[in-house]
């Protein structure tokens, strides 16, 4: 099998045009649950009990502020001890995955998803997963199928193109190594 096929069988492609009342209707209950979050006062019960209900999986002592932007929050998986800052904005078809103690930002981008060249009507996703402890700069943008490895570091306002190896910072747009931990 070819690299290509490889990459062709981890993408999900979704028609938007065609999508099912089940799944519209779901987007709807998330649109309104995240606003609701973002209305809502933090650090309160009736915050964290909205945070829970849109990312239902969340581990415990981890923090997200608002104003918070996601697309298909039930596509996000987000470990213990996570922070995640103001603004951040999460399209989440692809799969996000956010594992322990990781920290997010203000105004940090994950995005698993893109649109067909040919038919802007289809999505292309292929998940992100921000390894323990990785720590992404404000600013930062993280593209489809990309892996930030564990304990690495991305600069403010990088964009990410390419997996990021376990102890190592990367910065710039393109981001490159800068150095390794």
């Amino acid at each position: 099998m070819t690299l290509k096929q490889v990459k062709m069988m981890e993408e999900i492609r979704i028609d938007c045009a065609n999508q099912s009342e089940a799944d519209l209707a779901l987007a709807k209950e998330q649109m309104q649950l995240l606003f609701r979050l973002n209305h809502t006062m933090p650090m309160t019960e009736e915050y964290d009990e909205l945070l829970h209900l849109l990312f239902p999986n969340m581990g415990v002592n981890s923090r997200i502020n608002t104003p918070l932007t996601v697309v298909r929050a039930h596509n996000v998986k987000i470990g213990n001890n996570v922070i995640i800052m103001n603004g951040c904005l999460l399209m989440s078809a692809g799969g996000i995955t956010i594992d322990d103690e990781a920290q997010i930002a203000a105004n940090v981008q994950l995005i698993s998803n893109n649109h067909d060249l040919e038919n802007r009507m289809i999505i292309t996703c292929k998940p992100v997963h921000i390894c323990r402890r990785a720590w992404i700069g404000a600013g930062a943008t993280i593209l489809p199928g990309v892996t930030i490895g564990e304990n690495s570091v991305v600069g403010a306002g990088s964009v990410v193109t390419r997996n990021v190896e376990p102890n190592t910072i990367v910065a710039g747009n393109p981001a490159r190594v800068i150095k390794k931990i």
